[in-house]
């Protein structure tokens, strides 16, 4: 059965969920130092063990980003995704004032086209640097 947690998952179900939904790979110390920060968390639980999660981070005003939205592979095709952006698209409804930006990296823009995101192609590109 599954359980719906609206808290931020702790760092090694995050790495390990990050890891086995094909997310890239963060360092348990940063993890460790930066999930207390998010603004929003949640995560579902299958007989006690996070299955699922999703995360928003930003300034709480003008800018806010859905972060690390991972379905674990064997439970993916249930709904569990709809069921995470649900939750977070519920929370910004209450947190974002008219005119805030959310923005999203779409591995899949399928699932956030129905809750209303477009690509912001060819007006602008998305961009990321990672340090190495």
């Amino acid at each position: 059965m599954y359980q719906v947690i609206e808290q931020v998952v702790g760092p090694d179900d995050f790495l390990r969920l990050r890891d086995i939904s094909g997310l890239s790979p963060r360092s348990y110390e940063a993890a460790v130092k930066g999930l207390p920060n998010s603004l929003y968390g949640i995560h579902i639980l299958y007989d006690g063990i996070p299955v699922a999660m999703g995360r928003v981070v930003g300034d709480g005003a003008i800018n806010f980003d859905i972060v690390d939205v991972a379905v674990d592979p064997d439970h993916q095709g249930k709904g569990l995704g709809r069921q995470i952006m649900a939750h977070i698209m519920t929370y910004l409804d209450k947190a974002a004032f008219p005119r805030s930006y959310v923005s999203l990296m779409a591995d899949v823009p399928e699932l956030y086209e129905k809750f209303g995101f477009q690509l912001s192609r060819p007006n602008s590109e998305g961009m990321y640097w990672v340090k190495k």
